[in-house]
């Protein structure tokens, strides 16, 4: 309860500096206008004010909530809130003044520079100390104890006594309260067994987040340790905790290493949101936007399509096959079918370039990806996305993470019509080509953003005008 009401903080004051702003402003506006008269105090004026008022300040805050300002506000560093507030307000005050500025009767454009100037200056500096008091406020109750975060440590060497020690000593900024060590292999610190108490082993990872509550996990083992990191890693797929690694001094020279508070540890965090809010809500825009245009304006070719897969060879014209989604959850792709009925009599099978099962319509369908267009219906029920992972089965899954336990991680997104993978790789035909192709998409994940997508799209639409598909 504690915590939501630091959330509700922090959106009221924002709030209520958008509106005294535009409060300010308002009268200001209109002397700059030369629009105050004897009348100008008048119930309709109010009335217009008041409306106004509330519909600016709802505005100011859907658009912080929408770039993330209230994302993670126990860990908020004053100086960045005020220099982000500085480029959001530009943005906002671009966005009125186009919206509601730009119609003002002005005898020159010095009287826009002026109105547009005044507004930015009263927004931002109001905006700045409100804004501030509210993440002092919430800072003053973590530092004093009263929001605290389990953290649970990774490691049992003399590495991890020493991380120890250090986020005891500074760990008070970011709130964090150590529960207890989990001990890696055999040997363990007498020093950090005294200090903390140990927590079972580095298998029972997930039932031990669950069952203490934890909310940072800090992996304190050498970095070069890359087999037993990529294990807890996978162990810890999926997990509500925030998840850092201690990093080493050439993780630090390439620059992966980011320190969000001056007196911090050093840490290399992994990412939980791989994209930003307004990001996301894009993203799903355009798939939904995207799938449905395609679905009705191009009827004619599914109905052409559906037409020569019945003529093809006997059976049913979709082909549904049950893959493995976001989280984890499994559901129902949709394809035109290409290959012969009872294909897989014999057990799944992946599909080769000279596969006696696929049809020679189903052939010419995979070269152009045209057996990929009824997953436009699963994209636009949310499925899945334009862009993502390819989704695999389960059966193969379990296959692939024996070899590549971090496959878990592409769980994480929702899969895609198309994928860098796909594109850079292009479809595999055993499981070692999958855990090969792995990498690519592993690394759209970690670069995930529309910049991205569109890539991979224009690629795709590259390589279906060039019959390269499979």
């Amino acid at each position: 309860m504690l915590r939501r009401l630091q959330y509700c903080k922090l959106v009221v004051a924002d709030f209520a500096a958008a509106l005294l702003a535009w409060a300010g402003f308002f009268p200001l506006r209109k002397y700059l206008l030369q629009e105050v008269t004897a009348a100008y105090f008048t119930r309709a004026m109010v009335a217009e004010f008041a409306g106004a008022a509330l519909l600016i300040a709802t505005f100011w805050t859907l658009l912080y909530t929408l770039l993330g300002l209230y994302r993670d506000v126990f860990r908020k560093s004053r100086l960045s809130e005020i220099i982000r507030l500085a480029r959001i307000s530009v943005l906002g005050v671009v966005v009125i003044f186009f919206g509601l500025l730009l119609d003002d009767g002005v005898s020159s454009y010095q009287v826009y520079y002026k109105t547009v100037t005044a507004y930015y200056a009263l927004h931002f500096m109001l905006t700045a100390v409100l804004h501030t008091w509210a993440v002092s406020s919430v800072q003053h109750l973590v530092r004093s104890g009263q929001i605290s975060f389990p953290a649970l440590l990774i490691g049992s060497n003399a590495l991890a006594l020493n991380t120890s020690r250090e986020l005891r000593r500074t760990g008070k900024h970011l709130g964090l309260r150590l529960v207890g060590f989990v001990p890696i292999g055999e040997v363990i610190n007498p020093e950090l067994a005294s200090e903390l108490p140990a927590q079972g082993t580095y298998a029972e990872l997930p039932t031990l987040v669950q069952d203490l509550q934890i909310e940072q996990v800090i992996i304190a083992i050498e970095p070069s340790e890359h087999q037993r990191i990529q294990e807890i890693l996978a162990l810890l797929e999926g997990v509500p905790a925030r998840i850092s690694i201690l990093p080493d001094l050439y993780q630090m020279l390439l620059g992966s290493v980011k320190v969000n508070h001056l007196f911090g540890t050093p840490l290399i965090e992994i990412k939980q949101d791989l994209l930003p809010l307004w990001q996301q809500a894009v993203k799903r825009g355009l798939d939904v936007a995207t799938s449905a245009a395609f679905i009705t304006g191009g009827w004619w070719l599914y109905l052409f399509t559906a037409a020569m897969v019945k003529a093809s060879s006997p059976g049913p014209i979709f082909y549904r096959q049950e893959r493995i989604g976001k989280n984890g959850v499994p559901f129902y792709i949709i394809k035109f079918r290409s290959m012969y009925v009872n294909s897989e009599r014999l057990g799944p099978a992946l599909s080769s370039d000279h596969d006696p099962r696929i049809t020679k319509w189903g052939r010419f369908m995979r070269k152009v990806r045209l057996d990929e267009f009824p997953q436009f219906w699963n994209v636009l029920k949310g499925d899945m996305s334009l862009v993502g992972p390819r989704p695999e089965r389960r059966f193969f899954i379990e296959q692939i993470v024996k070899t590549a336990p971090h496959y878990r991680h592409l769980h994480r997104v929702r899969p895609g019509l198309t994928s860098l993978g796909q594109v850079k790789y292009g479809y595999a035909e055993t499981v070692s080509q999958m855990v090969e192709r792995l990498k690519f998409d592993i690394l759209y994940i970690e670069n995930m953003s529309l910049a991205m997508d569109f890539r991979v799209m224009l690629y795709t639409l590259k390589i279906i005008l060039e019959g390269r598909g499979k």
